[in-house]
């Protein structure tokens, strides 16, 4: 396995007959072996790439420098924003290199914060991370989820505020649930998932979610069955009750479509039944609060940019509901009560607007933002009079105000102090043309004073699914790419939520193959324009953003010169088959339909690579603990691609260990990952 320059030696990989008839279409997969991670062979194929991409990686000289100045500017204290529960305040600090934020308490924002939980406590390596968070109104209880080596599984836990202590209750197998309190703090409501296989639970399909209430003080087996379905078992559901405590809402999802159902329980009337509010999958809805038996709802019926209906729960048929918010040319992204008024999130362009309306619909203000980039929080309770929120863009990093809902006054609350000049960099947006004309947003940001000569390395980063949008954002990686001379460009490609709906749907199933048209034409845009050319061009994204990257060198390998495949769906013909992958039938179709199958298969990453092509300089990003996106995608795209390529550009695999698919990772492995792909990407855009 030695190598001289870019002439690698990858590890032989045993290619087994097997093939599978898809609606009359013989498909050889010869490369299924590697679907099982715990196999010997797997193993040692592991081990084997990973020595590979090791040895090319620790041999690049930049290497170290990368990352003593990731490791140096990463070491700046990160605050979350205040939320209050109760008489006391929360919120999440990092001091800087720690590989997890810790939760801190304090009674009165001048009082000294208490530590309430340091996951850092919780394992050697930090891959023990905070994943779920509930506190009980009157801030007593915070029930809490610990997910290990980045595993969509989650255990939760119960601790009492005031002593620090946890109780018994240790809940399990639930996986994405959130909990709600009940207003008598006695328990809270969960969703889970039956126990699973101990030695296959990483890759086993996840069905027959169920709903429960949990009682502190006792035992899981005890708890209460609040609603389950087994005639449908793709549904999930999810419980919030309602500030008052009068109604459980349940939200029933299917798969990772936005449109759901919504059901609810009365509390205060006890053994009342689950009614069904919205039975049809037709729209999403969002329940934001009720005035006595009046649900005001976000949703997105006959509105594909959102609007705020109001639903009488004695007379909801369709034609009964009332519009408070109706829909804009922007997009409606969240809807909050504070100071008994509703605080509207909108997307204008890919960029934050904030607008405050009276509980009737009349526009009170917009809020004034301290610039172009994304805003998080406005959290906090109906006749709160005060809240906060985090203002970023790509080259601020989160800073913290706190907004007064009855003046309508900014002040800002925390400013991380960072060691670079944001001076010294500018971000624009720009708008081009895709293949059929539609036009695509794209912000792009590098260091002022750049020359458009085409020789400027750039990394094309974009997501482009499951109606994600993406705004700009602060990254002390992507700082260090520009500090290196690097351009950062993110187009918002259709398949996202910028403008809602129907661009989401624009990227969907059959017309999936737009969002790899968007991308190219992002490309082919910076190319043109003289940004860089096809020698200093990378593309990234991972999971939905990572099969966009292989799905676009596959069909363009001649346009980019490098690219980076993170954590990526690659496999379009059995990416159902394993933990929650069925649930993206609704966004990608399902191949085992003889309707969606030809769209996949054309696409497919996997099955779209040509013997004999020389294919851009691959780094395939994974982890062998990913039970969102499983491994296997990313080892048999890597072994296919290492087989049919075809000239000196290396094809490397970078499994990472104890780890899963991102949410979670601790703060070190975060920062070997950047200087690797950095590393990666400076010898093979041949950069100085």
């Amino acid at each position: 396995m030695a190598f001289s320059g870019n002439n690698l030696v990858y590890p032989h990989t045993n290619q087994v007959p097997q093939s599978d008839n898809y609606h009359g279409v013989e498909v050889k997969d010869p490369y299924r072996w590697l679907e099982n991670p715990d196999s010997k062979s797997t193993k040692a194929w592991i081990t084997a790439q990973n020595k590979v991409t090791t040895e090319y990686l620790t041999n690049i000289a930049a290497k170290s420098k990368i990352q003593q100045r990731l490791t140096h500017l990463w070491n700046y204290e990160k605050y979350g924003s205040p939320f209050k529960q109760g008489q006391s305040y929360f919120y999440f600090k990092n001091d800087g290199l720690q590989n997890q934020s810790v939760l801190y308490t304090l009674k009165s924002l001048d009082d000294e914060a208490k530590v309430l939980l340091d996951p850092n406590t919780l394992s050697s390596d930090g891959t023990v991370a905070l994943s779920g968070l509930s506190i009980s109104d009157d801030g007593r209880w915070m029930a809490y989820g610990l997910s290990t080596a980045g595993s969509d599984w989650v255990e939760y836990r119960v601790k009492n505020i005031a002593t620090g202590e946890d109780t018994p209750d240790r809940l399990k197998w639930i996986k994405f649930s959130n909990a709600s309190w009940t207003k008598d703090h006695q328990g809270f409501f969960y969703s889970r998932y039956d126990e699973p296989n101990e030695s296959t639970k990483l890759a086993d399909v996840n069905y027959y979610q169920k709903l429960f209430y949990h009682r502190l003080g006792t035992e899981q087996a005890e708890d209460t069955l609040i609603y389950d379905r087994p005639d449908q078992k793709e549904w999930g559901f999810s419980g919030s009750v309602t500030e008052d405590g009068k109604y459980l809402v349940i939200s029933v999802w299917l798969g990772t479509d936005s449109k759901n159902l919504v059901f609810y329980k009365n509390l205060e009337q006890p053994d009342s039944e689950v009614i069904e509010l919205i039975s049809d999958f037709e729209a999403s809805y969002s329940v934001i609060d009720h005035d006595r038996d009046v649900f005001w709802v976000q949703t997105d019926l006959d509105a594909p940019r959102g609007k705020v209906m109001a639903i009488a729960l004695n007379n909801p048929d369709h034609h009964n509901w009332r519009e408070i918010i109706p829909e804009a040319p922007e997009t409606l992204e969240s809807v909050g009560l504070l100071n008994n008024q509703f605080v509207a999130g909108y997307l204008r362009d890919a960029r934050s607007l904030y607008l405050i309306f009276d509980l009737d619909g009349t526009l009170i203000r917009e809020v004034e933002l301290p610039g172009i980039g994304s805003v998080g929080g406005f959290g906090g309770k109906r006749y709160d009079t005060e809240t906060f929120y985090t203002f970023t863009s790509f080259t601020t990093p989160a800073t913290i105000y706190r907004y007064d809902m009855t003046t309508g006054e900014s002040k800002l609350f925390r400013q991380p102090q960072v060691e670079f000049d944001p001076n010294q960099y500018q971000t624009q947006q720009v708008f081009y043309a895709s293949q059929d004309g539609t036009q695509i947003p794209m912000f792009i940001t590098h260091k002022k004073g750049i020359e458009l000569d085409g020789n400027n390395p750039t990394y094309l980063y974009a997501y482009g699914g499951f109606n994600i949008s993406l705004t700009p954002s602060f990254s002390i990686s992507n700082l260090v790419w520009l500090e290196m001379g690097g351009i950062y460009a993110v187009p918002n490609l259709r398949g996202g939520g910028e403008y809602g709906e129907a661009w989401h749907q624009a990227g969907m199933k059959e017309r999936k193959q737009n969002v790899f048209d968007d991308f190219i034409a992002a490309a082919e845009w910076l190319i043109h324009q003289k940004y860089t050319s096809k020698s200093k061009l990378a593309i990234a994204g991972g999971s939905n953003g990572g099969l966009l990257v292989g799905a676009c060198m596959t069909q363009r390998p001649d346009l980019f010169a490098a690219a980076i495949v993170a954590v990526g769906v690659l496999d379009m013909l059995r990416f159902h088959k394993f933990t929650i992958g069925w649930a993206w039938c609704s966004e990608y179709g399902n191949p085992d339909n003889e309707q969606d199958f030809p769209t996949l298969y054309a696409y497919s990453p996997l099955h779209n690579l040509k013997s004999g092509t020389a294919y851009p300089a691959t780094l395939i990003t994974t982890a062998d603990h990913d039970d969102r996106v499983v491994p296997a995608h990313s080892f048999k795209f890597a072994a296919a691609l290492q087989a049919a390529h075809q000239g000196d550009n290396p094809i490397l695999i970078r499994i990472e260990t104890k780890a899963g698919h991102g949410a979670g990772k601790p703060t070190s492995k975060i920062i070997e990952e950047a200087a690797d792909k950095w590393a990666f990407l400076v010898t093979n855009l041949g950069m100085e």
